[in-house]
């Protein structure tokens, strides 16, 4: 009797390695929706901030402002400064979508030298104001507030640096410009926040 020929199934190679495409049912970028939830994270933690300031402030009534004042010059200096950093910003964006490449890199420079002038003045006043955070709560809350935002414009100016790297490279373009779109949004979120931690903190 003649043997039952037996046909092994085809073996198909599979090349993929990880977890499968997560499925994108928004219509928005998944690099821009991720960022978009880390700033909601980031919201939540100046929150916290503030409900510790107006906790200081009214709850506890503690000397407000603390020291001798506030120099709301100063901070109103950085505040035009930061959001002067955000036209810059956006004019970089609207560069790479046109492919204009000496408008991407005059815009990244200017953005990047005007965040680096931000903390150079805020550096610059805390060195000035006569108090420290050991002097109060209200001191306390102020240096935690300021400081906290000054942090998310250190993220944000490595983040600047990087970008700059990929236009000078000439990586960035009408094609491929997510990559500095997300940094975008990030800095346009801290110049945001500065406008409310100066209006809370310096003119309430």
């Amino acid at each position: 009797m003649e043997a039952a020929s037996i046909t092994a199934p085809a073996v198909h190679e599979d090349t993929h390695h990880g977890p499968p495409k997560a499925n994108q049912s928004s219509s928005v970028n998944s690099e821009v929706l991720g960022i978009l939830l880390f700033i909601i994270s980031e919201l939540m933690l100046f929150g916290a901030f503030f409900a510790a300031y107006f906790f200081i402030r009214v709850v506890s009534a503690d000397q407000w402002p603390p020291g001798d004042g506030l120099p709301v010059a100063v901070a109103a200096t950085n505040a035009a400064v930061l959001l002067s950093s955000s036209v810059t910003m956006h004019w970089t964006d609207l560069s790479a979508k046109r492919g204009n490449q000496m408008g991407m890199r005059v815009g990244i420079v200017t953005t990047f030298l005007l965040g680096c002038t931000f903390l150079f003045i805020q550096i610059n006043e805390y060195l000035h104001l006569g108090f420290t955070p050991k002097t109060s709560a209200s001191a306390s809350v102020f240096f935690g507030l300021t400081g906290l935002h000054g942090a998310h414009v250190v993220i944000g100016l490595l983040l600047l640096w990087m970008s700059a790297v990929r236009i000078f490279k000439g990586k960035v373009g009408p094609a491929n410009y997510k990559g500095l779109e997300v940094p975008g949004i990030y800095w346009h979120f801290v110049d945001a926040m500065w406008i409310v931690v100066f209006t809370t903190i310096y003119i309430l």
